[in-house]
């Protein structure tokens, strides 16, 4: 390797670095704190992402909910990014609850328990059009505070089977599945092996199918931040839709 080439490759290594340890920002969509199926995921997770990511014991084994347990019971509005230069988190809220106060709330309907590339999520019954169109908005409209995509991330997404469209959502959003890809979900394992599934599937069954059939409603947007690649992702602050209402803000 000649010294230009070194000179790159430690650039390259320390944007990677860098960008791992800067805070993340998230926009989901979570039940309000107590409502049953927040208690459910938390018993389920042994964590509750509402309560400054407060853990709990858990009945979901470590090695299958590691991924859902990090990023707390969600919904993805607009998937984790780092904010843009010049731009600020107390920017980023401020515009989230101005948002907020112009969007009514969506319906969700009942949920149920299905199996999504090998992992298993909570979805609705009946999906709306009007759910991806909710999910659009809060892309377009926040992405004005997003970072480009890591390298590492960019890597990390592209091991993944992307088609076209998913592939240019990755470059132009940050993010593969969003507009007529976006899929709403909870997670609530890991990808789970083939011959598992029966049995994970009668195990969350049990703990969630009490919570599933009322007609739920997005009706309020989370702000949540992972601190650094590391950490779990906490909720930083939360606002009803419409009336902008803060329901919970960063201490």
């Amino acid at each position: 390797m000649n010294n230009l080439e070194h000179s790159k490759s430690g650039r390259a290594a320390a944007t990677i670095l860098k960008a791992a340890d800067e805070p993340r920002y998230a926009i989901y969509y979570t039940p309000a704190p107590e409502h049953p199926l927040t208690a459910a995921a938390t018993t389920w997770l042994g964590r509750d992402a509402l309560a400054t990511g407060t853990s709990t014991a858990n009945v979901g084994e470590p090695a299958l909910i590691s991924g859902p347990r990090r990023y707390g019971f969600h919904a993805t509005i607009k998937a984790p990014f780092r904010l843009k230069e010049g731009t600020s988190v107390e920017a980023l809220e401020q515009t989230l609850r101005g948002f907020a106060a112009k969007m009514p709330a969506c319906l969700i309907g009942p949920l149920r328990i299905d199996l999504l590339g090998g992992f298993f999520a909570l979805v609705p019954v009946q999906p709306f059009p009007s759910l991806r169109g909710v999910a659009a908005r809060v892309v377009e409209e926040f992405d004005q505070f997003r970072a480009p995509i890591s390298e590492d991330d960019f890597k990390r997404r592209m091991s993944r089977q992307l088609d076209e469209v998913e592939m240019t959502n990755l470059v132009s959003w940050g993010y593969p599945y969003v507009f007529d890809r976006f899929r709403f979900h909870m997670t609530l394992t890991n990808r789970i092996p083939e011959e598992e599934r029966a049995t994970m599937r009668s195990r969350l069954e049990q703990i969630f199918e009490p919570h599933l059939s009322e007609d739920y409603h997005i009706d309020a947007l989370s702000l949540f931040v992972q601190e650094h690649r590391n950490a779990d992702f906490v909720v930083r602050s939360q606002f009803a839709l419409k009336t902008g209402t803060a329901l919970r803000t960063a201490v």
